[in-house]
């Protein structure tokens, strides 16, 4: 039996400078999509996973989000406060460690969003870590069917989940969903400051230790003032 996180950490401390104008004085993660701002999309998907408590990290805009955050209760909410530092996705985690606790955690991406298949995809990722396999377990959506994604992709997926990263001029079929389980061991000789938390990943793959689970339902990919429009006809559609 798998043991679901309690606690996540959601990153919400970007420039979000492609989706100017609507960043120019908001915050990527409060620009609102079909009537919910992306932060509380994400954040209502933890509540509904049984997650107690989260932290966000901020820095740029922060006391907007500080404020929007303020009335939540589910899940708590602590905010790591880095106005005054630019620590990276990786640097970010390290200095929120000390509120996420020794179990694994989730870790999301502000302005990530998703519409759930028939089981909700951050059980499913519950369901599927196993700790004795895998320090980081992602969401991986397929590339060809998500919204506002025109990439390369991110990752190759094996047929037992591990992942195999892009190779350069290489097209594969899968792109990082900005969701996962961490576990707090792999910041364990973590570098201290600013770090990109692909590099974690990037290890724990050479150790055989990262794995992806295929995101059942519909990706969409905000990071244009256009994908806004796209992601909220997809809500639309979902919901008629």
């Amino acid at each position: 039996m798998s043991i679901r996180p309690t606690k996540a950490m959601v990153l919400a401390a970007g420039f979000g400078t492609r989706m100017r104008p609507l960043t120019e004085r908001m915050p990527k993660p409060l620009v609102p999509v079909a009537g919910r701002a992306l932060l509380d999309h994400v954040l209502d998907k933890l509540a509904e996973a049984g997650v107690a408590d989260a932290v966000v990290n901020v820095h740029y805009l922060p006391d907007q989000i500080i404020d929007h955050t303020a009335t939540r209760t589910k899940p708590r909410i602590t905010i790591s406060d880095e106005r005054d530092m630019v620590l990276g996705t990786g640097g970010g985690v390290v200095k929120a460690l000390p509120h996420l606790g020794s179990a694994p955690f989730y870790h999301l991406n502000a302005d990530t969003l998703w519409i759930d298949g028939a089981q909700p995809n951050l059980t499913r990722l519950a369901d599927a870590f196993d700790p004795a396999r895998m320090d980081i377990l992602l969401l991986m959506a397929p590339t060809a069917d998500s919204i506002g994604y025109s990439g390369n992709g991110d990752y190759a997926m094996l047929p037992d989940g591990s992942l195999r990263r892009r190779k350069e001029r290489e097209v594969v079929p899968f792109v990082y969903a900005g969701v996962a389980i961490l576990s707090p061991a792999i910041f364990a000789d973590a570098p201290s400051g600013e770090f990109a938390l692909t590099k974690l990943f990037d290890r724990a793959g050479e150790q055989g230790r990262l794995f992806g689970l295929r995101l059942d339902g519909l990706w969409m990919h905000v990071g244009t003032p256009d994908a806004v429009q796209a992601a909220e006809q997809a809500f639309l559609a979902s919901a008629a």
